[in-house]
């Protein structure tokens, strides 16, 4: 029955779980990054290896500054501000932390990038700033509906994230990557290792 299938994946989402926060205005302004490449949207997508299924959806924005929405994620990292799941900061070395802790020996994640105008990136922008903080499990769906929201007819409402990617894949000139890591399952440990690696980094400067 579907409303099993619904339960089913609900109760895989357990990266989708987290609760709201909001840094201060000093924090993200002190933390914007603005990145050189072409305006584009990256959907970030946890695979589990042993079931095939959906873990967690994240979307990469790269606009007039590049964000993160990580909704109802457990990610973290101490210089990384975050309002209603928009981790703002994303620079090259954050973001590869952020994709270093999802990806395991349990999951591996699949990196699809679209380039879209501007005025699209900065529409994205716009929308996950305002969407508010994410309900537990509910990463796919809130997700697909800012990307159905930005006017992409490929895109449709989806509480299960292979279903966001399979559609997200459709569209034209997207380009896909995957990135597979036999770390040990226990991502807590990423955690606390880039909170100890920033602590230095921080006391040295």
């Amino acid at each position: 029955m579907r409303w099993l299938a619904v339960v089913a994946a609900l109760c895989a989402l357990s990266a989708c779980t987290a609760e709201p926060k909001w840094a201060d205005d000093s924090a993200v302004t002190q933390a914007r990054y603005i990145h050189d490449g072409p305006t584009s949207l990256t959907l970030i997508t946890a695979i589990n290896n042993r079931s095939g299924n959906g873990g967690h959806s994240a979307l990469l924005v790269n606009g007039s500054e590049r964000v993160l929405w990580d909704p109802a994620g457990t990610w973290w990292h101490p210089t990384v501000p975050e309002r209603n799941d928009v981790l703002f900061g994303m620079n090259p070395t954050v973001y590869d932390f952020y994709l270093d802790y999802h990806a395991r020996e349990t999951f591996h994640v699949v990196l699809q990038e679209v380039e879209v105008s501007p005025e699209v990136a900065d529409q994205a922008l716009a929308l996950v700033k305002a969407n508010g903080a994410a309900g537990n499990a509910t990463c796919a769906i809130t997700t697909s509906r800012i990307l159905q929201a930005l006017g992409l007819p490929q895109m449709s409402p989806s509480y299960f994230p292979v279903q966001v990617m399979e559609d997200f894949a459709k569209l034209p000139g997207v380009s896909e990557r995957k990135i597979f890591d036999d770390s040990p399952d226990s991502n807590s440990d990423v955690l606390r290792y880039r909170a100890q690696q920033a602590a230095k980094a921080a006391a040295a400067g």
